[in-house]
């Protein structure tokens, strides 16, 4: 396979660097200040809300924006995956008006007046591109700094800067947009689609774009819009092998999280479920932690290059050859034992060999791997549809979505390491000064036999460890099948979002190999739990219910999901957290909160010793003879019974004592909570008591209505025609036979006979019939004599139909009055 790759060399001039280039590794929501947005919109170069107008904090649910929005679909829209809002991640929300081709921008406030309620400030910032869009947009995504949003759509990806200059025109803000890729995506022929279009999570200016033609782009806005800076050709099938055409069709992707490489890998889903992993991805200019990428270097050289295997230590060099070039600073700050904040990446890629595609990703089970036939990729019925990656604390969760409704849920049982293929070179492109500014490899899938040596960096795909498959049970769709997205929670990264044609559900896990032995958990392996957040059922509609949705958070631990129906109807729920991870085994216990007892049971009350009574007194033997009470031996003997009646009889009384003593403010109070429930009770009968006139009247007025309705049956009934017999196949056939009779060739005799009495009706008023010809009589009387005998013929034939008519319509009467003396007569 032969390509050309050409890219210019950047200028100063055309560099399309946002306003924000400085990247920082600070998360969002510490980025930002936590001041409210009133407070802080005066330092912002276009503020959130316009300074002149007043601001209202309305309900999100009621804003003005949604409850005047009109809906624009229409019964021949493609289904698709719609998602028209945004979140930043601090307190901005984008909503994006496709009736106006205009972007809202809504600051919102948390927690206020309600602890659960979300506020948003009205009127919003109206913000429009500077170029017309001639594409519908259908998703829209924002960058990790909040600086530039996609607008992506079927026929053409934009980007828009949010930081723009402020216009005149009904007070909006116009915002550089540019386009990207087009010339490659959306050109004449259009051939090659967009399958996912996704930002980089650690750069602001790079976009990742896998197509249907196989190959996964990565471009640099602040350098090329048109030119991509990294492509990568997926080869999934092995030389020499054939596969089904759903193994090679790829899907979706997704970007890796921040764990080991998984920060520098690309996930990819094909059509048949299988996962396939690049690894290393970087794009040029990006930032990372010092502490991430010196863990992975120090790890590679603790355990790579002290393997067993020469295969093993081959990789490993090759890796820490890679990110040595790749962070030029990296070996010498290792050495000296720096400390500095981020390294930045530099173009590099090996010259001999090119980022090889590991996969498809196997699975084990309980430590036992799975057969690996090529016919078994997945348990899910349908194609898959979707795809998703989380990083929890130690583990990588993979969730792919199967067009049936089913979601597979997954977690990397091994460490990701990055593999090359020897041999196969990659095409680079370089400028003047032999700088790399674009790359481009064929990625080929290598063979992934498994082996009993488990030692690290032999270059074996990760297996994936199953943890669960959930069944939406959706609605059937038997040709197209359901549209599922995934999303993550912001907060609690154990919940994962579907959404939906029949709406929103919320899956939980609660099983982590990783994380739950590091946190010292020794459960058992736990399913998923799911739960219906929103239901959207009853929306009968050809395009998704929901067109829109955003998951939000606070610093307080709050959590709430925004959904945007195909109405335009904004939705917002609140979502607990706080006991959303809680074990099983505590909800089975007794619980005592307060110092009340919630749970109670006669044992608990007075012990079983005490309701079994004293003990039996055994009395000791005594002599035959009688013995004085002042002797020795009287007294020997009263003092032992003495000592009998005091060890069972009184020490049971003091027991006793002091078990009703010790429960007596119990046992009060749990009297006092039997009245108070019994007075509950009681309230309750009486209110049932006072409605029960109310149920008698309603009742009767029912058995009245039941006694009419059934009279009406009765005289429905006993209509004539009621009893009638139902036709014959004969009859039917028969009357069929005159329908059409009646229906199709009477009306074209009579047509036949008006056409030919217009004809008739023309000619003799024609002034031609009545002006004498003298050339005619001269030419002779043969012509004449034809024209007479054509007369002739046409009124014989008119004759003729008339008389046929006539029997017809007889024919007709007599078929009509049998039938209406049978029908009589029945």
């Amino acid at each position: 396979m032969r390509f050309n790759f050409d890219i210019p060399e950047p200028s100063s001039k055309g560099a399309l660097t946002p306003p924000s280039q400085s990247r920082s590794l600070t998360p969002p929501s510490q980025s930002r200040s936590l001041t409210p947005p009133s407070q802080s919109q005066s330092r912002s170069p276009s503020s959130a809300t316009p300074a002149n107008e007043e601001v209202e904090w309305v309900p999100l649910q009621s804003h003005p924006i949604f409850s005047n929005a009109t809906t624009t679909h229409s019964s021949n829209d493609v289904p698709k995956k719609r998602n028209l809002m945004a979140w930043d991640g601090a307190s901005r929300l984008y909503y994006w008006d496709i009736n106006t081709q205009s972007l809202h921008r809504i600051s919102l406030r948390f927690g206020e007046p309600e602890p659960t309620s979300v506020l948003a400030a009205s009127p919003t910032k109206v913000m429009r591109a500077d170029v017309e869009l001639n594409f519908k947009v259908d998703r829209i995504t924002i960058n990790r700094h909040g600086s530039a949003l996609l607008l992506e759509g079927s026929d053409g990806i934009r980007v828009m800067y949010l930081y723009g200059s402020s216009s005149s025109k009904d007070s909006a803000v116009i915002c550089r947009t540019v386009s990207v890729g087009s010339d490659v995506y959306f050109n004449t022929n259009n051939a090659i689609r967009t399958l996912k279009v996704s930002w980089h999570p650690y750069s602001d200016t790079h976009l990742g774009i896998l197509s249907s033609d196989s190959v996964f782009r990565l471009y640099d806005l602040s350098v090329a819009l048109e030119q991509p800076e990294q492509e990568y050709y997926l080869q999934p099938v092995e030389r020499g092998r054939s596969r089904n055409a759903s193994s090679i069709c790829p899907v979706d992707f997704s970007f890796g999280g921040d764990h080991l490489w998984d920060r520098f890998s690309v996930f990819i889903l094909f059509s048949d479920g299988s996962v396939y992993i690049l690894c290393p991805v970087v794009p040029f200019g990006s930032v990372y932690k010092w502490e991430s990428v010196l863990e992975i270097y120090n790890d590679a050289q603790t355990f790579g290059l002290k393997a067993s295997s020469s295969k093993a230590v081959s990789n490993a060099n090759l890796a820490i050859s890679w990110l040595e070039a790749t962070f030029p600073d990296l070996a010498e700050q290792a050495a000296e034992g720096g400390n500095q904040p981020a390294l930045k990446s530099h173009p590099y890629a090996l010259f001999d060999s090119s980022v090889s595609l590991q996969g498809p990703l196997h699975k084990v089970y309980h430590g036992k791997e799975e057969d690996l036939s090529e016919s078994k990729v997945s348990e899910c019925e349908g194609r898959a549809v979707s795809f998703l990656y989380k990083a929890v604390s130690k583990d990588s969760v993979i969730v792919t979505a199967f067009s049936s409704g089913q979601l597979q849920i997954d977690a990397l049982a091994d460490e990701i390491q990055p593999v090359w293929t020897p041999g196969n070179q990659p095409r680079l492109s370089v400028n003047s000064h032999d700088r790399i500014i674009g790359i481009a490899m064929i990625c080929e899938t290598h063979s992934n036999e498994l082996s009993v040596d488990y030692d690290i960096w032999l270059g074996h795909s990760p297996p994936l460890l199953k943890l669960g498959t959930v069944d939406l049970a959706l609605p059937g769709k038997p040709e197209s099948g359901s549209l599922i997205s995934l999303f993550v929670d912001p907060l609690i990264p154990e919940r994962i979002y579907s959404v939906h044609d029949g709406g929103v559900d919320s899956i939980v896990l609660h099983f982590l190999p990783f994380t739950n032995q590091k946190n010292g958990i020794d459960d058992d392996i736990r399913a998923p739990t799911v739960q219906s957040v929103l239901s959207t059922c009853q929306v009968e509609s050809s395009v998704s219910a929901l067109c829109g949705f955003v998951a939000l958070s606070d610093s307080f631990g709050c959590s709430w999901i925004v959904g945007l129906t195909s109405g335009f109807e904004c939705v917002v729920i609140g979502m607990e957290s706080w006991n959303l991870l809680l074990p099983a085994r505590i909800d089975k216990e007794k619980k005592f909160g307060n110092g009340n007892l919630e749970e109670v049971g006669d044992a608990t009350i007075i012990s079983k010793e005490l309701l079994m009574g004293p003990k039996v007194v055994i009395v000791p033997p005594t002599s035959q003879n009688p013995v004085a009470a002042d002797s020795i031996e009287g007294r020997s003997t009263l003092h032992q019974y003495f000592k009998l009646f005091h060890e069972n009889y009184v020490e049971y009384a003091h027991k006793v004592y002091f078990e009703l003593k010790h429960h007596g403010p119990q046992l009060k109070k749990i009297i006092d909570d039997q009245h108070a429930r019994l007075r509950e009770a009681q309230q309750k009968l009486a209110k049932v008591e006072e409605k029960q006139e109310k149920l008698e009247n309603r009742i009767d007025h029912v058995i009245q209505t039941h006694d009419h309705l059934e009279e009406r049956l009765l005289n429905l009934k006993n209509l004539p025609g009621i009893h009638k017999k139902p036709l014959s196949k004969a009859e039917r056939e028969f009357k069929m036979e005159l329908d059409r009779f009646r229906g199709v060739e009477l009306d074209a005799l009579h047509t036949t006979i008006e056409a030919i009495n217009g004809r008739i009706q023309r000619y003799s008023s024609s002034p031609q019939s009545k002006k004498p010809n003298q050339r005619r009589q001269i030419a002779g009387r043969r012509k004449g004599n034809a024209e007479d005998d054509e007369i002739s013929h046409l009124k014989s034939s008119i004759a003729k139909l008339s008389i046929v008519n006539n029997e017809n319509a007889k024919k007709v009467k007599l078929v009509d009055s049998a039938l209406k003396n049978r029908e009589s007569n029945l």
